[in-house]
């Protein structure tokens, strides 16, 4: 009886063992199928990121080239350059802009902007889509005439280059030729006066207080919306 009572033991501990390597088996299986699809999750990221990438490159660079298109014979005669990277327009004449501790803008500057303007909203009316904001950027030397510190002349520059581009904001709103696109421009265009917070260095790292004496024209594209468009897909 004891060998019968053995063998059928025996054969129980088989049978558990195998039991057992039926379930890992199937574990291993499930694994894998969790291996394949993170992995497939990490191409279709991949393949995303790609094509995030390619959207921003594009827009940047057609705007790039119309934009240098358009004025490139007029930038140095308005003491104006331009920066393929931000796709900024920068004025960078301060005796042309404004009088000194002043907001209201000099008639050579006006005349600038009477011809700059209705061009510069010609070439990015065409993506408008691909834009969320076209900034105008006032931007003073961290000086202030008198003894003040550096910090009440922060804030008092930061009122002016506030006023500043304020006046600029007005007077290219008010341009006739622009009133096709008025109400786009006018929601799409912003003033924003940021004192002397980002000046411009000499090679030494000096502040060069003239040329920190600026107006900025400057796009910023919809790429951060496009990036949670393309994320959520």
């Amino acid at each position: 009886m004891s060998s019968i009572f053995g063998s059928s033991s025996a054969q129980s501990e088989d049978e558990h063992w195998i039991s057992v390597s039926d379930l890992m088996a199937g574990l291993m299986v499930i694994f894998l199928f969790i291996a394949i699809s993170y992995m497939k999750n990490i191409v279709i990221e991949k393949e995303r990121i790609e094509q995030i990438a390619v959207t921003w490159n594009e827009t940047q660079e057609a705007l790039y080239v119309d934009l240098e298109t358009e004025f490139q014979n007029d930038l140095p005669k308005w003491g104006a350059e331009f920066n393929k990277d931000t796709l900024a327009i920068r004025f960078k004449e301060p005796n042309v802009l404004f009088d000194s501790s002043e907001s209201n803008l000099k008639p050579e500057f006006k005349a600038i902007l009477d011809d700059f303007f209705p061009r510069y909203i010609e070439v990015l009316k065409k993506y408008r889509d691909d834009i969320a904001e076209i900034r105008i950027e006032g931007h003073t030397s961290s000086i202030w005439g008198g003894s003040i510190n550096g910090t009440d002349a922060y804030f008092k520059n930061m009122e002016l280059s506030q006023d500043r581009t304020r006046s600029v904001l007005t007077h290219c709103l008010m341009i006739p030729q622009i009133e096709t696109e008025r109400e786009w421009a006018r929601t799409t265009i912003t003033a924003n006066g940021l004192s002397s917070s980002k000046p411009i260095l000499n090679p030494d790292g000096s502040e060069n207080e003239a040329q920190s004496r600026r107006v900025e024209f400057r796009v910023r594209t919809n790429a951060e919306r496009r990036i949670v468009d393309i994320l959520q897909v």
